[in-house]
């Protein structure tokens, strides 16, 4: 996940980080992606994120985070990963 003020995001730079860890065989989270645009209008000046659907979007970015997690804790104790 990454944010930035111009209109596509950081999608070239998540992009390019996924071949880097596809080469290094790394365990990564494909959904959903976030790429958070317009930055600058989403967040006050304290930092805090205002904008409600892109919270929404975040919420799903850790639920997928968590469930991911679990698959990967039940494969490691000898689970099935299905």
């Amino acid at each position: 996940m990454d944010a930035s003020p111009g209109q596509i995001g950081t999608a070239r730079a998540q992009y390019h980080l996924r071949q880097m860890l596809v080469f290094l065989s790394a365990f990564q989270l494909n959904k959903p992606e976030v790429f958070i645009n317009q930055s600058n209008a989403k967040f006050d000046e304290a930092g805090r994120l205002t904008d409600e659907p892109t919270r929404a979007f975040i919420g799903k970015l850790l639920s997928s985070l968590r469930e991911w997690t679990g698959r990967l804790q039940s494969t490691a104790k000898g689970g099935s990963n299905a």
